[in-house]
């Protein structure tokens, strides 16, 4: 039987602590790092996992998960005689799982290639929980053959994978899925709290929703289990959808696409953000929505040169 090769995970955190045991349970030989310390806290003394940072991956790995807030976290640990790129051994393949713009993502798979180290870019979808089951789902770009090669890598903790073309595009599709995510989340509020002045309880709503041609992650998932129950608890910050749906219109001025209601989504949140929510659950968009319409922007320059107010 063929000895596995040696695995990386940089950011141990919210998603990539999951991805880390998932292939920890598939017996997987692992390296993980993280800037926070107490995220490598579990991983102490784990038979078959060592703590190392990203340059002794890049000498021992096959592949490298980064598992960071976005590409400014990858781009430094990249660069430099102490960096990946400078440190990788031969084969080294690096797959980048945060939510962002495209054309950094572009500019990150660009540099790796002048190293001879493929760049897959890999937007996900499905949380920890999809993680911990095993059925994540990716959103890919970059070279098909390379993912094709590296896939068993992905078996422990992936279930649908997509390869939509080339570099950055896995990242644009993931753009695209957060912007209309939240967009319908945003929309169901609208719909509840209307529902409640009409003397209609939410959960008769979400309950008729979820057999008609309503139904959503929303009323499916975030209403019933992080919302209704009372536990305004859906493990992810506000500051997630602010920058997700923040980038996705500044992609659509840039690109001249209209996306209207993205745009009132973006302002929505900057509402939010502007309350000082953005390290509050995401769950508490719906509990506090009355008390965010009501804020007034303070006139500024949002992403790009998009004016918000």
């Amino acid at each position: 039987m063929p000895v596995k090769k040696m695995v990386g995970v940089v950011g141990v955190g919210r998603m990539g602590g999951p991805i880390a045991q998932r292939l920890l349970r598939a017996k997987s030989p692992l390296m993980v790092w993280d800037v926070d310390t107490k995220c490598l806290e579990s991983f102490e003394g784990k038979r078959g996992v060592e703590i190392a940072p990203p340059d002794a991956m890049a000498r021992e790995c096959a592949v490298i998960f980064f598992v960071v807030p976005s590409s400014a976290e990858i781009a430094d640990c990249l660069k430099g005689k102490s960096g990946v790129l400078r440190n990788a051994k031969k084969g080294l393949v690096i797959y980048d799982l945060t939510t962002s713009n495209p054309a950094e993502t572009k500019k990150l798979a660009r540099q790796s290639a002048k190293a001879f180290v493929p760049y897959l870019d890999a937007g996900m979808s499905g949380g920890p929980g999809g993680i911990l089951k095993g059925e994540l789902t990716l959103m890919i770009g970059g070279d098909a053959k390379v993912l094709g090669r590296t896939r068993k890598y992905l078996i422990p903790f992936v279930e649908h994978i997509f390869h939509l073309g080339d570099s950055g595009s896995g990242h644009a599709m993931k753009i695209l899925n957060n912007m209309v995510l939240h967009t319908i989340f945003l929309a169901t509020c609208e719909g509840a709290k209307l529902a409640e002045r009409m003397g209609i309880r939410v959960k008769d709503m979400i309950d008729v929703f979820n057999v008609s041609s309503a139904f959503s992650y929303a009323s499916l998932h975030r209403f019933p289990n992080n919302i209704l129950n009372g536990s305004w608890n859906a493990q992810a910050r506000i500051y997630n959808p602010h920058k997700d749906v923040g980038l996705a219109v500044t992609i659509g001025d840039t690109l001249g696409v209209d996306v209207g209601y993205a745009a009132r989504t973006y302002t929505f949140l900057e509402k939010a953000a502007q309350r000082g929510m953005l390290e509050e659950d995401y769950s508490l968009l719906f509990r506090d929505y009355d008390e965010i319409r009501k804020v007034r922007l303070r006139e500024k320059k949002s992403r790009g040169s998009r004016q918000i107010g």
